[in-house]
């Protein structure tokens, strides 16, 4: 028996891998057996043959950031003529045709605007949910960093409460990147610590919310750095059941491969292959996280598709609305019937969510469709 296939049965039994195990599976060429025993783990936290997405809309209320992360291609830095932040009516409009087809998630990020108070933020906040019943999943712990840096003295704590009162219903892992502070001095020196990011999500858990973790790769990171991020997120997941705290903790895990095009971090576009084995391989260290999310965004519908037979049980967001990545070359689009259409190919029954995972509908009739369908705009 080799390594591999050690570590894969130590997993499938319920034995938890360590960091050592980890990175013999990320040097390991064996994908597919890595993939199998990945779905047989996802098939234990949902054994019903049904993948989810939730209707969402991507809003960047701002492209002005001063922390200059070399692979991003959306930012424009402070007094840039190219930056911008929404007006509140935008913003109110965009989450009004969200809502119209059905949509009950809004993602609202930006940049570490210096230029915004805080006020900004809780005032959105309040007035977002005076008009709408939607859940605001929003805010990385990079932008939450910096309303605490502008706030005049705000503990984190009072930062994350006040963002919670207002209207902010979780938390998403962006700027997660690679939990280690080499890779992170590398390509985004000013951001911040893993523990910065790892102490924002820890605060929102012990107020109750819930939130996202992610990892990037691509970046030129090692294989430990890799596995160490992987055991970082699992600890703190740890800590939610310690603490007994009242929240899931992460929901959800999402993967994805780092886009350089248009960038100024070079780097080769991870193949297809690579982003499948870490997918796996989350699943498979991750044994704590009920939800694996696909990336079919940054990878495409099809790679998206295969996730289903890599740990993925929830096929992300239909969002009607992406900058970010596609700032970077990459712009795949998907509507409501085409996530339909690739769930049922994979053999998958297609069912709706909302942000905490609870289904809201099934499409159990392949006849069945959304009317009111979109593509998403760019």
């Amino acid at each position: 028996m080799s390594n591999v296939d050690g570590i894969l049965q130590k997993s499938l039994a319920g034995g938890r891998i360590d960091v050592e195990e980890c990175i013999t599976l990320f040097e390991s060429d064996q994908i597919e057996k890595m993939g199998h025993t990945a779905n047989l783990i996802m098939q234990k936290w949902h054994p019903d043959p049904i993948t989810t997405f939730v209707i969402g809309r991507n809003i960047n209320y701002t492209n002005i950031c001063d922390v200059y992360c070399k692979f991003c291609a959306f930012y424009r830095p402070p007094g840039s003529s190219e930056g911008y932040i929404l007006p509140d009516e935008t913003i109110f409009n965009k989450i009004q045709e969200t809502i119209d087809v059905g949509g009950t998630e809004i993602l609202m990020q930006g940049g570490t605007n210096p230029d915004l108070p805080f006020s900004y933020y809780t005032n959105l906040l309040r007035e977002i949910k005076k008009r709408f019943t939607i859940t605001m999943h929003s805010f990385s712990p990079a932008e939450i960093m910096k309303m605490k840096d502008v706030s005049g003295g705000l503990s984190l704590q009072e930062i994350v409460r006040e963002l919670r009162d207002a209207g902010l219903d979780s938390l998403p892992g962006g700027g997660a990147e690679i939990l280690d502070d080499r890779t992170r001095r590398k390509i985004s020196r000013l951001k911040g610590s893993w523990r910065d990011w790892i102490e924002v999500m820890q605060t929102a858990h012990k107020l109750g919310m819930h939130t996202t973790g992610t990892m990037v790769i691509g970046f030129g990171e090692s294989m430990e750095e890799r596995a160490l991020h992987l055991l970082r997120i699992r600890d703190a997941q740890d800590d939610v059941k310690l603490q007994k705290l009242n929240t899931p903790g992460f929901l959800a895990f999402i993967p994805w491969t780092f886009q350089p095009d248009n960038t100024n971090l070079k780097a080769d576009k991870v193949k297809p292959e690579e982003y499948l084995k870490t997918l796996a391989i989350s699943r498979i260290m991750l044994d704590n996280i009920p939800n694996f999310q696909s990336s079919w965004v940054t990878m495409g519908p099809e790679i998206g598709k295969q996730t289903l037979q890599y740990g993925c049980n929830d096929f992300g967001s239909t969002m009607i609305e992406e900058n970010v990545v596609s700032a970077a070359g990459t712009t795949y689009k998907v509507n409501i019937t085409s996530t339909l259409k690739l769930i049922r190919e994979a053999g998958k029954i297609p069912a709706q969510r909302n942000t905490k995972y609870q289904t809201l509908r099934m499409f159990e009739d392949e006849s069945e469709v959304i009317t009111n369908d979109f593509v998403m705009q760019n």
